[in-house]
């Protein structure tokens, strides 16, 4: 990042499966708390996973007000609004002028959820003489299905309202870059910043994966954890009993602005970024390359843009899914870039109490490095109880652990070896 147009975080928005804004999340975290739960939101009984991370209470109505669209949009859009709201208050940029043409929006958000229940009826519906009738099919299709409801599931319609909501008229746009998405978004909507396109970013993403759909697809990847008995410890990252990522949902969004222009207002700044790196592995659709490859190319990117050595880096918030391949390569790639410092750096785990938001995850987890800078505690891996002798970092297994952080790193890699780091970095520095 250039010393000319610095980017720092001014706000956060959180709506997770451990609570919604800051301070819920941060006490769940910090104490070890999971969010973990059976799965309420559709039977899946006769599915081999059974749990989930669902976002319990939400009450879009009492967040989002009376919208007269509310029960067209999206869940994906709903999760974003609410998580940007939460920003923009915490920033306190309803008490500044922002021009128009100079706040943007960038996010990494999934698809909307899909009418499973209503394609399944209708296909039910439509059954003549033992096979499908296709005009039948279509008839009942175009009775009942809402337009509104099919162009509100499109990625990109997140992006769309916010920047309706805040009249965001500078640089807006998606990326769904699978489990990276979100935390390119934050290190991409820093580059516009730099570049001087714009002042204020929303940055981050929100995604839902939890239908019908989604599971049994995870299920037939054999992707995700099947430990129903006791879904609090199923996901149990770089511990020897893993067995797959816990599928969550939730949204996080940050605002980034111009430092100088941060400064100006008086704003809390919760960090700096400083650093930004993306590979791709070129490997595989679902399995990342077995020796770190991109992973560990894209983290040497960011350490070389933030300008630093691998050993200021204090805390890596790790991508850390709880499958068998990922923390394994995970921590082979740690080791190839951080040689004798990966013995001493601290990783962990948050996906162990809140799971695998997916496409949202590493905007939540830019929050958590955020958080852990300015609040000096580094959140832990909870369930580690078996140590793998493949794994055998600093995992600040199972208690928050309390020390001074300056520097995190935020690793996100997603299906197909699209991989993202972003550098954080206490705030310091002239910035008038």
């Amino acid at each position: 990042m250039t010393d000319l147009r610095r980017v720092v975080v001014t706000g956060i928005g959180m709506l997770t499966p451990l609570g919604m804004g800051i301070e819920e999340n941060w006490d769940s975290l910090v104490n070890g708390r999971s969010g973990i739960r059976r799965l309420t939101s559709f039977n899946a009984a006769g599915y081999p996973t059974q749990i989930a991370g669902e976002v319990k209470g939400f009450d879009p109505r009492k967040t989002l007000g009376d919208r007269p669209d509310l029960d067209a949009i999206g869940l994906h859009t709903q999760f974003s609004l609410a998580a940007a709201k939460l920003a923009y208050e915490d920033a306190g940029l309803g008490d500044t002028h922002v021009p128009p043409e100079r706040m943007g929006v960038y996010l990494g958000c999934g698809e909307g959820t899909p009418a499973f229940l209503w394609l399944a009826n209708r296909i039910r519906e439509s059954f003549r003489d033992g096979k499908i009738s296709i005009p039948e099919f279509l008839k009942r299709g175009r009775e009942m299905l809402d337009p509104r409801k099919d162009i509100e599931a499109e990625p990109n319609k997140p992006v769309y309202h916010i920047a309706n909501a805040y009249n965001a008229c500078g640089p807006n746009s998606n990326c769904l870059t699978a489990c990276a998405a979100s935390a390119q978004a934050i290190g991409e909507a820093a580059c516009t910043i730099v570049r001087g396109d714009a002042d204020v970013m929303f940055a981050g993403g929100a995604h839902s994966m939890i239908h019908p759909l989604g599971v049994a697809g995870f299920n037939l990847l054999t992707a995700i954890s099947t430990h129903n008995s006791e879904p609090e410890k199923a996901s149990r990252p770089f511990d020897l009993k893993r067995n797959g990522f816990v599928l969550s949902e939730g949204a996080g969004i940050l605002i980034l602005e111009e430092a100088r222009r941060a400064v100006r207002r008086g704003a809390k700044i919760y960090g700096e970024i400083r650093g930004f790196g993306c590979s791709s592995d070129a490997y595989r659709i679902t399995d990342v390359h077995p020796e770190g490859r991109g992973a560990a190319q894209a983290m040497q990117n960011a350490v070389r843009d933030a300008g630093i050595g691998v050993e200021d880096v204090e805390y890596i918030n790790a991508h850390g899914t709880s499958t068998q391949i990922n923390d394994k390569v995970e921590t082979l790639a740690i080791k190839k870039v951080f040689q004798a410092h990966s013995k001493k750096v601290a990783v962990s785990s948050t996906k162990s109490m809140m799971g695998h938001l997916i496409a949202a995850a590493g905007a939540v987890e830019a929050a958590v490095c955020l958080l852990t800078i300015t609040r000096g505690v580094i959140p832990p891996t909870i369930n580690y109880e078996f140590p793998d002798p493949e794994c055998d970092l600093d995992y600040v297994p199972n208690v928050a652990r309390e020390t001074k952080v300056d520097i995190a790193l935020s690793n996100s890699f997603g299906f197909g070896g699209q991989n993202v780091c972003i550098i954080f970095s206490r705030y310091g520095g002239d910035a008038r």
